[in-house]
């Protein structure tokens, strides 16, 4: 012990912590202490067990806690904190592609779609690999943003990735496509799709449903079935619906046997498919059979209800309907039912009924809405009131192009074609393209008041939009030809319809009837009914039209009378109103009057002003009296029956009459309204008024007119002056009808076209016997065609005779 002792002094004391590192001490403990290797070996044996212990402990804590910030953020994302979320997100260490989906998800979910496209980026750049769960929300995002691009650039990703054959994430991209109106990309994606479940074919079913190509949605409903594809409650909903937008009622009735096959004619969804199927194929009965087997009725059945009847125009029932829906099931209307509702107004001019509507609106709060305030615009415009169309108009936030169709047609039908056309140009201005309908609408203003020269522009611009294969456009635009007097280009547009539907052929027909070509709209009815195209009231009302402005008087009776017994086309107002026309052409006013009394419609002012125009061209004043008595009794402010009674009264030299007239014309405020012509030259529109001498070639004018006036033969001052009192007849004189504006503007037409070609010119009134004679005359002696449009028809004047046979 005393050796063991003296050898740790002489270390200890050969070796102080001033002269020894701590290597060096390690070494020195090994070279003098047998037993230190083994010690320090088990020493570093045991700090390694406790490392490893601390270790696992750690990774056991990190697991949990992982798991427990995972959990948090599936809260917070369900909850819609996403704020939340991304802050624990950000602070999260291990993060993977199920942390990124769940986050992707959230956003989606909470409508937050950019920022979901965004944050699928971010993930792609911190090298995370998105998977099968993270391209279907993406995809939703891009749908929901109506992004092709984003949802091009995803897809193009996708394929990259290989996750093009996942199924579930093709029928997310096939159901974008559909959505974007991309069905051309939709049908590609579904026919290199190496597998496909019911819901890929429910998406193409259902896609084409939505954006109204229901033939093609019929077929792949069909075509799933034949390849052992079993439908279910979706599919036949879909396919209610596309039955509806085609209106093919046997394809509805299949599909509804399907139905009671599967067990689902209880099926809430169905049912209501089933009612709209039915209203909207024209077949109210049935869809009333299904409604009273539907219980408990909600608000959406009853909506399908009331919508059937109005489609069917069955206006009372559906205010019957309303009124049931409210005392049986105590269901209030809502914003649906307003729109459903609002059209049988528009249809009965019940404007107290709209207005009713709209009062319920605004107290219940279901305004702004704007498809309820599109239907209120279309409403109040078809009533009449236009104040009220343009004030929602002007309120309405967000209009789409419906809106404005909607308030352009409210213009058109109130017969202010200028601010249709205003309205028109402003739309320009926005970021809406104008379609069918916008076109479609506005046309008919064109054809009132627009030149030829416009009328061509408007058919250019529709040409340039792709427009023109369109039947309905071809349609309205053969009509502005016409109105435009170019019927040889309206024909044309006419031969180049590829599918002629009853409305093509009703307005190539009266296009000719008001050009006075009847014998020609004969011919066509012929063709038509040849093509196995069935007429329709408007069809015959373009043939009596034909007749009744042709003189064709047997040939009127023969169709008017088909009507009933070979077509089952019950007459209606306007139909006997051409009858009347045709009545005064064989001069029998007796006869007239009692096809009026025995009439099974009420007379309206339409009816009595053919008489009174019968009665004018008869000079019978007491026919007259009598109409004109009816007309005013209907309409107090019918300036032209006041004019036109009181020049009878002047021609018979009965001036206590005519001061009579005039003392009521003051008393109602009325003024004869002032005459103007037109005539187009290089695209201007030339305009003249009686006596009208403020033209810049007015010299010219007048020295043209003269010449014209003494070549006929008619000497300046003579004219018809018994319709003239004495004491007036200066003054009379200074007004004399050689120079008046259709006169004028023939003349100028005269000296601006080449030698040959026809003059058109437009009136706004009546043109006088006076003028209608003279220009007769001018025509024959400049061999010219001069055609003047009226209010009513085209005069086509040649070679001394007029178009209308002097009847007009």
């Amino acid at each position: 012990m005393t050796a063991a002792l003296s050898v740790h002094n002489r270390f200890f004391n050969s070796n102080t912590p001033e002269n020894l590192s701590r290597k060096q001490l390690r070494i020195s403990e090994k070279n003098h202490n047998p037993g230190f290797e083994i010690n320090a070996r088990s020493s570093k044996s045991t700090h390694l067990r406790k490392k490893q212990a601390r270790g696992s402990k750690v990774a056991v804590e990190t697991k949990a806690q992982n798991f427990n910030h995972t959990r948090a953020l599936q809260e917070l994302v369900g909850s819609g904190s996403m704020d939340r979320a991304l802050y624990l997100f950000e602070k999260m260490n291990c993060v993977d592609t199920f942390l990124w989906n769940v986050m992707i998800r959230g956003f989606v979910d909470n409508g937050l779609l950019r920022e979901a496209i965004n944050f699928y980026h971010r993930m792609v750049c911190e090298g995370f690999r998105a998977d099968y769960f993270t391209y279907p929300f993406v995809i939703k995002a891009c749908t929901g943003l109506l992004s092709l691009v984003d949802g091009e650039k995803v897809h193009a990703k996708l394929v990259k990735c290989g996750l093009d054959l996942d199924v579930y994430v093709c029928n997310s991209v096939i159901v974008m496509y559909m959505k974007l109106e991309c069905v051309e990309c939709a049908e590609r994606v579904f026919d290199e799709m190496l597998v496909r479940d019911l819901v890929s074919w429910n998406s193409m079913i259902g896609g084409y449903c939505r954006v109204g190509d229901g033939l093609s949605s019929l077929i792949f409903f069909k075509e799933m079935q034949k390849y052992g594809m079993k439908h279910d409650r979706f599919s036949l909903i879909s396919g209610l619906g596309a039955s509806s937008t085609v209106g093919c009622l046997k394809c509805g009735k299949e599909i509804h046997c399907q139905v009671i096959r599967s067990g689902l004619e209880m099926d809430f969804m169905v049912q209501t498919s089933l009612l709209d199927m039915y209203g909207k194929c024209g077949k109210v009965d049935y869809a009333e059979r299904v409604f009273n087997r539907i219980f408990p009725r909600s608000i959406i059945a009853w909506n399908a209800m009331i919508g059937g009847y109005v489609l069917n125009a069955r206006f009372l029932e559906s205010f019957s309907c309303l009124k049931k829906m409210k005392e049986v099931d105590k269901l209030n209307p809502d914003h649906i039912t307003m729109i459903n509702l609002l059209p049988s107004c528009t249809q009965l001019g019940a404007l107290l009924g709209g207005k009713s509507i709209h009062g319920y609106a605004i107290r219940k709060g279901f305004l702004p809405h704007l498809v309820l305030e599109t239907a209120l615009i279309d409403m109040y415009g078809v009533c009449g009131e236009l104040k009220k169309a343009e004030q929602i108009f002007e309120i309405i936030t967000g209009k789409n192009l419906v809106s404005w169709n909607a308030m352009i047609a409210a213009y058109v039908q109130n017969g202010q074609n200028k601010d249709a056309m205003k309205l028109f140009l402003d739309l320009w201005s926005k970021p809406l393209i104008p379609d069918a309908i916008t076109f479609a609408t506005l046309l008919p203003a064109y054809a009132e008041i627009a030149t030829l020269s416009e009328g061509m522009q408007i058919h250019a611009l529709i040409t340039k939009l792709g427009l023109v294969s369109n039947t309905f456009i071809s349609n309205s635009v053969v009509y502005m030809y016409t109105k435009c007097g170019d019927l040889q280009t309206a024909r044309i547009i006419f031969g180049g319809i590829l599918c002629k539907d009853v409305v093509s052929w009703n307005v190539i027909i009266m296009a000719h009837a008001i050009h006075g070509l009847g014998k020609f709209s004969i011919q066509l009815f012929s063709e038509m009914r040849n093509k196995g195209i069935k007429p329709n009231g408007s069809t015959f009302l373009s043939l009596l039209s034909s007749c009744s402005i042709s003189g064709l008087v047997d040939e009127g009776w023969n169709y008017f009378n088909s009507m009933r017994k070979e077509y089952g086309i019950d007459p209606g107002i306007e139909h006997y109103g051409c009858m009347i026309d045709l009545l005064g052409r064989t001069r029998n006013l007796d006869l007239a009057k009692r096809f009026i009394e025995e009439m099974p419609l009420v007379p309206t002012a339409r009816i009595w002003g053919s008489l009174l125009t019968a009665s004018r061209k008869n000079n019978d004043i007491v026919s007259a009296e009598f109409a004109a008595r009816h007309v005013l009794s209907l309409t107090h402010d019918n300036t032209g029956s006041y004019v036109l009674l009181s020049n009878m009264y002047a021609e018979a030299g009965r001036w206590e009459d005519v001061e009579r007239i005039k003392g009521i014309m003051v008393k109602e405020g009325l003024e004869k309204t002032t005459s103007y012509s037109s005539f187009e030259k290089n695209g201007k529109t030339h305009w003249f008024i009686n006596q009208d001498r403020t033209h810049s070639e007015n010299y010219m004018i007048y020295n043209v007119l003269d010449i014209l006036l003494r070549k006929i033969g008619e000497d300046i001052y003579i004219h018809n002056v018994s319709k003239f009192n004495p004491s007036s007849l200066l003054k009379k004189m200074a007004k004399s009808p050689e120079h008046h504006s259709v006169r004028l503007a023939i003349s100028f037409g005269l000296i601006s076209t080449t030698i040959g070609n026809p003059v058109l010119v437009r009136n706004n009134t009546r043109i006088c016997e006076d003028c209608h004679n003279a220009v007769k005359k001018i025509s024959k002696i400049t061999k010219r065609e001069l055609i003047v449009r009226d209010p009513k028809v085209f005069h086509h004047f040649r070679n001394g005779c007029c178009s209308c046979g002097d009847y007009w």
